[in-house]
């Protein structure tokens, strides 16, 4: 079976990372190159930036969703919004990597999942999904006596913070506690803080340089300190976890998934 894939923001960088890794793969077909109207990359050729035609033009048109199994979204809330609304029309199922929606936003992709089906994720790198397992498993253990900081790096263009990789590792954390994450979240700090109050999880956000993403989890204890930790350095790895989740979704016509559902960890 060979999985049509439309790729939103084909002229971005992870655009292209999403186009040149659905042509390596045998059981892909890129069908559609969706971008943003006035671009200058609309009418071009999605593999022009590859020295080899595909055949698919770049285009603003989303009527091209038409005839795809799923598109692959790593836009912005608005943009993945519009295309989901077009995806529920024609029954395309949808791949979101988009991070930053609202509670609004997020509402509205779970009541699309009721006619399409749809993975979204945080992150789609399949290490860091393990990692928010290995979380789960280190907060049950070290649930008393235990500090957790989440740091996160990124690259300087990067528009929101804390990366959405970083709220799902303190949601992992929070989860295995019996919490939520927003009543024990400390998001910034800054003057006269007083101690650190027990059972919260703080974060901490750097930017600068070209940095793809660096996460780390911290649980400091009296004597000793572990840290987790995962380090992107090509953003092809973001790439091979969505093409993952596109073989998950094929077949299925309806359904919220996450990355921790299309690697088996639930």
């Amino acid at each position: 079976m060979t999985i049509k894939i439309a790729i939103a923001g084909a002229s971005g960088r992870m655009g292209r990372m999403l186009i040149e890794a659905t042509l390596a793969a045998p059981d892909c077909e890129l069908h559609a190159a969706l971008d943003r109207a006035g671009g200058d990359s609309i009418g071009t050729d999605a593999t022009a930036f590859l020295g080899k035609p595909s055949g698919v033009a770049i285009t603003a048109d989303l009527a091209a969703l038409k005839g795809a199994d799923v598109l692959i979204d790593f836009t912005r809330p608005e943009g993945t919004l519009a295309h989901l609304a077009l995806c529920r029309e024609h029954h395309v199922n949808m791949i979101i990597g988009t991070t930053g929606f609202d509670e609004a936003g997020r509402e509205a992709i779970k009541a699309a999942s009721g006619d399409i089906a749809i993975v979204s994720a945080y992150n789609m790198s399949v290490g860091v999904n393990l990692v928010f397992k290995l979380l789960e498993v280190a907060a049950q253990v070290l649930n008393q006596g235990y500090d957790v900081e989440i740091v996160e790096m990124h690259h300087k263009h990067k528009v929101d913070a804390p990366s959405g990789t970083a709220i799902a590792m303190g949601e992992a954390v929070a989860r295995a506690w019996d919490q939520e994450l927003k009543n024990i979240a400390t998001w910034s700090r800054e003057g006269i803080t007083g101690e650190r109050e027990e059972g919260r999880i703080g974060f901490a956000a750097l930017r600068g340089g070209d940095v793809i993403g660096d996460h780390t989890a911290v649980f400091a204890g009296p004597g000793e300190r572990i840290e987790i930790t995962h380090k992107a350095s090509n953003r092809t790895i973001y790439a091979q976890g969505s093409l993952r989740a596109a073989r998950f979704l094929a077949g299925r016509t309806s359904g919220h998934f996450s990355m921790q559902d299309v690697l088996g960890l639930n």
